[in-house]
């Protein structure tokens, strides 16, 4: 399990199905030689933007989301598609293609600028989170703001990383989710290798192209395409990691940036695996209980967490058909427990989960197959979005070079979590091998201090089970001008879920109304 992190728990692909908002004729090919691999601690390199051509996709998004909560709103979209560098340390050489998408309210006054948008993932379509969110946010930002999403480079339709096949996708989800024996690691693992070999050969080098610090230059081109001479920006979970790489490289261009959900800047790969496994854990404790207190009672009895444990020990004996027609696909371990982890993401998708589980012990696995398809980025005709490609690579460009775990290091820690952290802690440990078996250039993420940026507003959630707040405590305090805004609530992300924590960043993001550090907003 390598956990991806994001507003939402996969790509919706809603774009691929909108005429005229088609990926690029020309697809990422040449400078394979090029390592992409930008110094993040080397002043900036400073590359002439491009401008941005956009198109009128109105009509055919507005009848994609006809019926949508939101999409009553009056609402105009545009996509549009610009260029940036595949090397920012050499921009006068090959261009990067990006894909965007802009939302504007019908009315608008007293208009700021853009509120550039990220959903996190890595991998995850910023377009697709602008379609979202304009559907979503308070229309207080929207009469101020243009919402634009973009998609990161190697990202939907930002000239995609493509390179593990939609079969080996479908193997990798039914295979093993909590390997503790050698045999359950050496598959997992030799399906881990086959990835990794599978996109070297697909891309070389270029695969360091794809990283953090590259896409933050990537974003202050578009600020300066949208026409902003500071920027706006929203991000959740890993879009945190992106927004404070962002201010740490332009810290004077800096408007207000909004992060929540943060990611914990200051833990390695070993301890954030295994924080986040403590916290999925939490996470499926608050759904068990949310679910033994329901009036109408539990689908999954007085202990769902039993009721979980003896449906994986069932699938692994007999998986479970699906009564979705032309479905071939059996529930192993593996979906159930990735729909079980795609439901962390948000309590909205509790009631989903218990009738999924309820239903697949009764021979009917449909719910969690669309819990765990949501998950993985997988369409209804079978084939995948490139979110799980896009995760690896970014993630694994991210890292040093230095952190890798041995096939034996990883088998211990699995050992080890599994009995602490029951349903996630072995899967967390077998992904810590994903990226030691990456060979590709590494850009590692740089400390994050932001000195001299305005303000910086990171929002953590008590209940977050995907990004465990002391992620947020961390970040605030390695800001320089870091405030910290804590919800009380369940589920990934906080914006804008509750009156007080929406009250509070509207001010910031219109007014620049800075919340009292350490501002605490209760869970209703």
């Amino acid at each position: 399990m390598r956990l991806r992190r994001g507003l939402f728990a996969a790509s919706t692909g809603l774009l691929l199905a909108v005429t005229g908002c088609t990926s690029f004729s020309s697809s990422f090919s040449g400078s394979t030689s090029s390592s992409g691999s930008s110094s993040a601690e080397s002043a900036p390199a400073e590359a002439e933007a491009a401008p941005i051509t956009w198109t009128d996709c109105d009509a055919q998004i507005t009848e994609l989301i006809a019926g949508t909560p939101g999409s009553e709103r009056d609402l105009a979209f545009e996509c549009g598609r610009t260029e940036v560098p595949i090397d920012h340390d050499e921009p006068e050489g090959d261009a990067l293609p990006l894909f965007l998408v802009r939302a504007k309210l019908a009315g608008q006054t007293d208009r700021i600028g853009s509120l550039l948008v990220n959903p996190g993932g890595p991998g995850s379509s910023g377009a697709d989170a602008a379609l979202s969110l304009a559907l979503s946010l308070p229309e207080d930002v929207l009469r101020r703001f243009d919402l634009v999403g973009f998609d990161p480079r190697g990202v939907g339709l930002s000239t995609p990383v493509e390179c593990i096949p939609d079969e080996l996708k479908d193997r990798s989800l039914a295979t093993e989710p909590r390997p503790t024996t050698q045999e359950q690691m050496d598959e997992v693992l030799a399906l881990t290798d086959e990835v990794a070999a599978g996109c070297e050969d697909e891309y070389g080098e270029a695969l360091g192209t794809f990283n953090t610090v590259d896409t933050a230059r990537d974003m202050d081109l578009l600020r300066e395409s949208l026409g902003d001479e500071q920027l706006t920006y929203l991000g959740y979970s890993y879009g945190t990691t992106l927004g404070s790489t962002y201010a740490e490289l332009f810290p004077d261009r800096v408007r207000a940036l909004v992060l929540d959900a943060a990611v914990d800047p200051d833990s390695d790969e070993q301890a954030d695996a295994e924080a986040s496994a403590a916290g999925l854990e939490a996470g499926f404790d608050a759904f068990a209980a949310n679910c033994t207190g329901l009036v109408s009672g539990c689908p999954l009895g007085g202990d769902p967490r039993r009721f979980v444990e003896d449906l994986l020990a069932a699938t692994a004996a007999n998986p479970i058909a699906s009564s979705v027609p032309g479905e071939t696909r059996t529930a192993t371990p593996g979906v159930v427990l990735t729909a079980v982890l795609s439901a962390m993401y948000d309590p909205g998708s509790w009631p989903q989960l218990s009738q999924g589980l309820a239903a697949a012990s009764t021979g009917d696995a449909a719910g969690l197959f669309s819990l765990a398809d949501a998950y993985n980025g997988r369409l209804d005709d079978g084939t995948y979005t490139n979110l799980q490609d896009a995760n690896l690579a970014i993630n694994c460009a991210d890292l040093p070079e230095d952190e890798a775990f041995s096939e034996e290091q990883v088998l211990q820690l699995a050992q080890d979590w599994g009995q602490r952290y029951p349903l996630f802690g072995a899967g967390a440990a077998a992904g810590l091998y994903t990226c030691g078996a990456w060979d590709a250039p590494r850009t590692p993420l740089p400390e994050r201090d932001a000195d001299g940026s305005a303000p910086v507003l990171v929002v953590g959630n008590q209940g977050d089970p995907v990004t465990p707040l002391p992620g947020a405590v961390d970040l605030a305090e390695d800001l320089d001008a870091g405030v910290l805004l804590t919800w009380q609530g369940q589920g990934h992300t906080a914006y804008p879920k509750t009156p007080c924590v929406t009250d509070a960043v509207n001010a910031y993001l219109i007014d620049l109304v800075v919340p009292q550090d350490g501002l605490t907003c209760p869970a209703a």
